[in-house]
């Protein structure tokens, strides 16, 4: 089975990690099966955090038994102490266990460090004093908080967004995690359900020292992971070109479907309104032309022009006007 050492940490990880954000959708027990079959399958590597609703609690809930035999990563989303350790006690709890393996900060506009003022990092070292978590990590989509995170020596591992889409800044984060010896953990691999080939995903990302997170809600969509651990796909010629043709269609600055800025004073959901003219062509048109499809891309020509979603987005995406040039696209559809 192929697996990746997880930095310094030296936790030994299987490539296709479960990410747990979608299992938000499906049934408790729609989702402990899926979960017990990926453990089943041969996944060891759970990844989900505090804000995905009752994704935790489904992960407690299905492999509290095999505790031992697996790695949990989870994160809190907080600028206080009092809510660090509010999140850290919750997640415990609905995890059903009494340490976590990784702890992230999830997504934060900065770089905790101790002596900031904020009082966060030194929250987290006393949890690691306590043996309520064992290591140390950050998730973030802003490359220079990542950057600085990998380069301050305080972070064991490092979540952050890389396919076969990302350009060579990317990369080069890649290889300083590796140089520096901090794990790094691949959130969006594919490029939020932008790429439709898991295959040549799959292939693209175990050249580098990655441990990719899959987000998985389907039993189809794990079946296609756990048959790579018998055959992982190879990066063919073949898949090396289809790669190029994607970067080519693709060249353009393109919304990645994080969520951050949202939500919208205005209630247009941005992280699926600014890709629509992508999933038109990417994915079945059908459920994107509906009435109710309509109806959310209507709510484009509300628009405040308050530049809120501008100024939150972490690739400094103008955000309005790919929300106007993909309105205008749709219409074409119509």
């Amino acid at each position: 089975m192929d697996t990746v050492r997880l930095g310094r940490t030296d936790l030994m990880v299987t490539r296709n990690g479960f990410g747990a954000l979608p299992i938000q959708r499906v049934s408790m027990e729609e989702a402990c099966r899926i979960l017990q079959k990926a453990y089943d399958g041969g996944m060891n590597y759970f990844d989900t955090a505090h804000v995905y609703t009752d994704s935790e609690e489904k992960l407690g809930m299905a492999l509290h038994h095999v505790r031992k035999n697996i790695i949990l990563s989870t994160k809190a989303m907080t600028t206080t102490v009092e809510g660090f350790w509010q999140q850290l006690h919750t997640s415990l709890k609905r995890l059903n266990t009494d340490y976590i393996d990784i702890y992230q900060f999830h997504n934060p506009a900065f770089c905790p460090k101790p002596g900031d003022g904020s009082g966060l990092y030194e929250a987290m070292l006393e949890a690691r004093e306590k043996g309520m978590i064992r290591h140390i990590g950050i998730t973030n989509h802003r490359l220079g908080v990542a950057e600085e995170a990998v380069r301050s020596g305080l972070y064991e591992t490092l979540q952050f967004p890389f396919s076969y889409l990302a350009s060579d800044k990317e990369e080069k984060l890649v290889r300083l995690c590796e140089e520096l010896d901090v794990g790094f953990i691949c959130m969006k691999a594919l490029a939020g359900g932008l790429i439709t080939h898991s295959d040549v995903a799959y292939a693209y990302l175990a050249q580098f020292p990655v441990a990719p997170i899959w987000g998985i809600q389907r039993e189809s969509e794990l079946d296609e992971f756990l048959s790579y651990q018998d055959a992982p796909p190879a990066l063919t010629d073949e898949r090396r070109t289809f790669i190029e043709k994607e970067r080519r269609e693709l060249a353009e600055d393109f919304c990645r479907g994080c969520g951050y800025c949202m939500p919208c004073p205005a209630g247009i959901e941005i992280n699926t309104c600014a890709r629509m003219s992508l999933l038109l062509r990417r994915s079945p048109a059908a459920g994107h032309l509906s009435q109710r499809g309509q109806a959310m891309m209507k709510k484009i020509e509300d628009c405040l022009n308050c530049g809120q979603c501008k100024a939150q987005c972490p690739y400094g995406l103008d955000t309005p006007a790919l929300l106007r040039k993909n309105y205008e696209d749709y219409k074409t559809f119509l």
